[in-house]
């Protein structure tokens, strides 16, 4: 509902990845708004992490990209409804 109800058109979002698909797929109702989910397979505080790489990638992409929602990690543009995390991997990838 807050993403719906601000005023701004593009929205990124930092999620956890385990269930960011999932999220993805409920704010897909939202119109009228550039929606990308970031975040990082490798948290942050740890070295060699990947979040700073996948937001400088969202943040590319939330300027860029036509209305919908997105996921941008691993250096690519998601459609949620066609990507899956594949956990033993520790990766996104097509489905």
């Amino acid at each position: 509902r807050l993403i719906e109800a601000q005023p701004h058109r593009h929205v990124l979002v930092t999620h956890g990845t385990d269930t960011m698909v999932e999220t993805a797929a409920v704010l897909a109702s939202i119109k009228d708004k550039v929606i990308v989910l970031t975040g990082a397979l490798n948290p942050a505080r740890f070295q060699g992490s990947d979040a700073v790489f996948n937001i400088g990638c969202a943040v590319g992409a939330v300027q860029s990209l036509p209305d919908g929602v997105y996921i941008a990690m691993n250096g690519r543009i998601w459609n949620p409804a066609h990507v899956r995390k594949n956990r033993d991997a520790n990766r996104f990838e097509a489905v």
